[in-house]
């Protein structure tokens, strides 16, 4: 087993990418209070996981050639699942209809992980030697201990996240404590 402290960014997040990809899974496969718990942890990986990769990945990916048309592709996908993953919060999975939204939503994150697995995340191993690698993913763990915890599409910018994401995330966690104290 790998030691998580060394791990570098791009083995953080393929290993992000395998906890969401079973995510899915679990969320398809479940009923009741099962499958609502593991729809509110895929919500939270994912706003977590996309706000740090906004606010660390992105920028660096940027500055190898050809990173910018990367990175617009990436940030409007992440926009897109953001958005549907949003109206899936606000219906809950019980609802009428999720199941179609949930499965779209699950073919577009999962075409985007593939893109970011192909595309972005060979130009930062080109970027990067392996310490520099492994610092980002220290920057990583630090964004998405104070990253939001819902969807905010809109807010896919370094420079949004970091204006708007601390003051949304202390809501989104807050939120998130007062479900658990009634989920008892």
């Amino acid at each position: 087993m790998t030691d998580r402290r060394d791990e570098n960014v791009i083995a953080l997040l393929e290993r992000q990418h395998v906890e969401i990809r079973t995510l899915f899974g679990v969320v398809e496969g479940t009923t009741g209070s099962e499958r609502r718990d593991a729809f509110h942890d895929l919500v939270r990986l994912l706003a977590v996981h996309e706000t740090a990769e906004e606010e660390v990945v992105h920028p660096e990916v940027r500055n190898a050639d050809g990173g910018d048309a990367v990175v617009d592709a990436r940030v409007g996908e992440e926009h897109r699942a953001k958005e549907l993953l949003s109206t899936l919060y606000d219906m809950g999975p019980e609802a009428e209809g999720f199941d179609i939204l949930f499965a779209e939503l699950k073919a577009d994150v999962l075409a985007h992980a593939n893109h970011e697995e192909r595309e972005e995340f060979p130009l930062l191993r080109a970027l990067h030697d392996e310490d520099k690698l492994r610092s980002m993913a220290g920057a990583v763990r630090a964004a998405e201990m104070i990253a939001p915890t819902r969807p905010h599409p809109g807010i896919e910018s370094p420079a949004a996240n970091l204006l708007l994401g601390p003051p949304l995330a202390i809501m989104d966690r807050a939120r998130d404590a007062i479900r658990s104290v009634f989920k008892r």
